[in-house]
């Protein structure tokens, strides 16, 4: 049964159950801080299971685009991966245990047609409903039902608070051959791969509190997962998820870009498994709006892709070739991820310009492997240690094989246990701070949760004052009925004019007041659908929770803001218009004094483009347009041409604000009522921020015409300054560069003399020890480039010997060690010889046998090292 089969009767069967099916959501989690990316089918059900939306449906279906970064380094086996497709059900506070478990069945043996007989499964030990259920209502004999402990059926919490409860999963026997043989085999084995997870029915019935109490939950709800990949291998009848029609057309691509063959060489099978999993998730990461880099999600996606195109390496793909992989990725998903068609272009490009740029990153990385090996070779060790193994990697981007590769090439071995180690610390870091981070967000969220039974009514859009009542108030750790004067807390009204920060605008500031106290608001928040917190500091007497309040955002404050909003929606459109329809928001800040804007472009936006944009956005707030917004059906406003921000989640029903013939954006910010009222636009800087996304910074109102006016009087005086007119500053100053660089020129050619004139009395001063001449002398030098140079010409003018040179740079000690390679081979060191002498003068160093450099932060003691270098070569020439 191909995939595409499974998919279809999956949601038919539940939707005659009356199940609402739910689109997959983005990989990038909608207002979830406590995760970087979506990993289960159950995420964006989470608000309706704690209560904190209303769900569309007491009863959804979904199958969902999922990502887990914690198995990357084991992708390559059979089992392990990362991008893949969760089929869910899902209850809120419907149906529970009987209907989730019956249903399944049905579903696998019916449905699906798998025997009877294949399929087991397993139930929480203390679950006897369940046990029962299966027993008698399934008709599965006891003796096949597995009754587990907490590690194997029991589901969550998350964090060490939350909804949790046990699970009900369901096996796929793969036949005795491959068993154990053990006679207590059978689900949860750990000894073999007999049987085959495929289905995990949670029963989410309890609350975990923060002293490790179970508190019933009022409404039970259900969660379901089965891997597409898990189900469709089971139906294709084949012995690894790799070779369902999932992969296998991906994975054959590979081996032909590569020019090998499938199960022929394990090293390379697990390579081309590699490149099949990581080509899949590096296509939907960027078709979801992700962007290489260096931190979060970002550093997720370029980790999967160089991983991808180191394996390509060891394989003997020499070439960017991933491209070509995500347009067989494209081809296979596009009918039920459309974005990826329409994302094709832009994904391919990422992709082109991150295999370039770590091609470059992996030669900087052979480079460094080649001088760790020459050093070891010096040393006489033949064995490259863990943790330099797990640099190349982590700095690199090596795999362990190929930095084994590269040890076997050069005659070396690689400490495989302290690369693992290494590895193992790394993870459990991770780990821990995950943890941490998640376990803060979601106690947190559930006081948010409990603050408060209905919305915050938001009046920002109409008014900047209100009246209100103080519906909660809550404090570093728990919820409270008052606060006092010099209290930090955070203040809920029944209704408010100040703005939570949203779609890139911050949040509102200004005061709220009651009868008995002043609250200054210093920001103002959503921390959870619906809840709209004040956070501040009581300045005045006290606030209690039922008080009527009377609530001022900063109007002025709020007029900035407005104005940045709506230039912000100018500039997207004028970027779209000078560099073409691909621009895509890709992040803003709208902030009182500034706004910044983020968008993909993969090339920087030349002066000519900048100033076209910025022309365009003056010409429109020229025009004085109308700014209108209105709320409309989400299909309506796309269909009549409206920009979603993309992987941002839309109800039915969203806001549309419409520029008159220009610009029309889904937003719920706060705006102008027309384009004239932002008075000046200034772009101030154009940059790069990410691979393929460039920002934008730009200046409105009152802070574009300070901006104006301070290079007015900048420009003045350069002009009263230089004594040139006005239009002829950029040549006066291009003139004086050049002078410049001129006089800079002079006085690098003074220095060499300068060090040569040293050079010729320094020779001089070079002593004989146990036949070996060495010269250990302070010098004059005005950088560590100039001190190198001295230290080169010394050592060849010497032919034989040991040079040390120690200089004073900056206030601080510098010092030079070089050897030349006839006393190597004796045992010289001059990486030994720095790491002894640099303690003298407070500081350290290192290097190379040949070289080696270090410093300190005492220069009244370098003359004290230098005398130490002549003992130390003394003793290494000594053996």
């Amino acid at each position: 049964m191909k995939s595409n089969e499974i998919r279809r009767i999956f949601v038919e069967f539940f939707a005659e159950r009356g199940h609402l099916h739910v689109p997959s959501s983005s990989l990038v989690p909608h207002n979830d801080p406590t995760v970087l990316l979506t990993t289960a089918g159950m995420q964006q059900m989470t608000p309706y299971f704690l209560g904190l939306e209303r769900p569309p449906s007491v009863r959804m279906t979904s199958i969902q685009k999922c990502f887990r970064t914690v198995d990357i380094d084991e992708v390559g086996d059979e089992e392990h991966l990362t991008f893949f497709e969760m089929l869910g059900n899902f209850s809120v506070g419907d149906y529970f245990k009987a209907e989730a478990i019956s249903w399944a069945w049905e579903l696998l043996t019916e449905r699906f047609g798998i025997p009877r007989e294949r399929l087991r499964p397993s139930v929480h030990r203390n679950d006897e409903f369940a046990f029962a259920f299966w027993r008698d209502e399934i008709g599965i004999p006891e003796h096949l039902i597995a009754r587990l402990g907490d590690e194997h059926n029991w589901w969550g919490p998350v964090g060490t608070t939350g909804p949790n409860g046990p699970d009900s999963e369901i096996f796929y026997d793969r036949g005795e051959e491959l068993g154990c043989g053990r006679p207590d085999c059978g689900p949860g084995c750990d000894h073999c791969n007999r049987f085959l997870e495929i289905w995990n029915l949670v029963f989410m019935e309890f609350y975990k509190e923060e002293d490790g109490s179970q508190r019933p939950l009022p409404r039970k709800n259900i969660d379901t997962g089965m891997g597409l990949e898990r189900i469709s291998m089971v139906l294709q009848g084949v012995g690894s998820v790799f070779e369902t029609d999932l992969y296998m057309p991906v994975l054959l691509k590979a081996a032909e870009l590569a020019g090998v063959q499938y199960r022929q060489d394990p090293k390379v099978d697990r390579s081309l498994r590699v490149i099949a999993d990581h080509g899949r998730a590096v296509t939907f990461l960027i078709g979801d709006g992700v962007f290489p880099g260096n931190e979060g999600r970002s550093y997720v996606l370029r980790r999967v892709l160089r991983r991808a195109v180191r394996h390509g390496r060891l394989i003997g793909i020499d070439r960017p070739f991933l491209t070509e992989v995500a347009d067989v990725v494209i081809d296979m998903f596009a009918e039920h991820y459309p974005n990826l068609r329409e994302q094709q272009e832009r994904i391919r490009q990422v992709i082109r310009h991150e295999e370039e740029h770590f091609g470059r990153t992996l030669a900087t990385g052979i480079g460094r492997f080649e001088t760790l090996a020459a050093d070891l070779r010096a040393r006489g060790e033949t064995v490259v240690p863990g943790a330099e193994a797990f640099r190349l990697y982590d700095t690199y981007g090596f795999p362990y094989e190929l930095t084994e590769e590269l040890a076997s090439d050069a005659g070396l071995t690689v400490d495989r246990e302290g690369f693992d180690r290494a590895m193992a610390a790394q993870r459990e870091q991770s780990r821990a701070s995950a943890a941490i981070f998640s376990d803060e967000a979601r106690t947190r969220a559930a006081l948010y949760a409990n603050l408060t039974d209905k919305p915050t009514v938001f009046l920002g859009y109409e008014t900047t004052e209100a009246t209100g009542t103080v519906v909660g108030i809550l404090g570093a750790e728990a919820a409270q009925e008052s606060a006092e004067a010099g209290e930090q807390v955070e203040i809920v009204l029944d209704q408010t004019p100040f703005y939570p920060e949203g779609g890139g605008q911050v949040g509102d500031t200004g005061n709220i007041q009651t009868d008995t106290g002043v609250f200054e608001v210093e920001d103002t928040q959503r921390p959870a659908p619906g809840v709209i917190v004040h956070r501040g500091i009581v300045r005045e007497g006290y606030i209690q929770v039922g008080q009527t309040a009377e609530a001022r955002v900063d109007a002025q404050r709020r007029a900035d803001i407005r104005r940045n909003h709506t230039a912000t929606h100018l500039l997207h459109t004028a970027l779209r218009r000078v560099l073409g329809e691909h621009v895509q928001q890709a992040g803003s800040l709208v902030a009182p004094d500034r706004l910044r804007f983020d968008f993909t472009s993969l090339e920087p936006v030349g002066a000519a483009a900048l100033r076209e944009v910025q022309e365009i956005v003056n010409q429109q707030i020229l025009a004085d347009s109308p700014v209108q917004a209105e709320i409309k059906p989400y299909q309506e406003a796309i269909a009549e041409g409206a920009i979603a921000l993309f992987g941002e989640k839309y109800g039915d029903n969203v806001r549309v604000v419409t520029i008159p013939s220009f610009s029309k954006e889904l937003c719920g910010g706060t705006h102008v009522n027309h384009t004239g009222e932002i008075g000046l636009f200034v772009i101030t800087e154009e940059s790069s921020v990410a691979s393929g996304v460039r920002r934008v910074e730009a200046l409105t109102g009152r802070a574009a015409a300070e901006y104006a006016l301070r290079l007015q009087e900048m420009s003045q005086r350069l002009v009263r300054d230089l004594h040139v007119p006005l239009d002829e500053l950029p040549a006066q100053v291009a003139a004086l560069q050049e002078r410049l660089r001129e006089r800079e020129r002079e006085i690098e050619r003074l220095r060499v003399e300068l060090a040569s004139v040293q050079i010729g009395d320094l020779i001089e001063k070079a002593v004989t020890v146990d036949g070996t001449r060495v010269l250990a002398a302070r010098v004059e030098a005005p950088n560590r480039d100039t001190l190198l140079q001295m230290g080169d010409r010394l050592r060849d003018k010497l032919a034989s010997g040991v040079v040390v040179l120690g200089a004073v740079i900056d206030d601080r000690p510098a010092l030079l060690a070089m050897v030349t390679r006839d006393l190597v081979q004796r045992g010289v060191d001059a990486g030994k010889l720095i790491r002894e002498i640099t303690p003298v003068v407070g500081g350290r160093g290192g290097g190379r046998p040949e070289l080696a450099q270090g410093g300190g932060t005492d220069p009244s003691r370098l003359d004290a090292a230098l005398e130490t270098a002549r003992s130390v070569v003394e003793r290494q020439l000594m053996g």
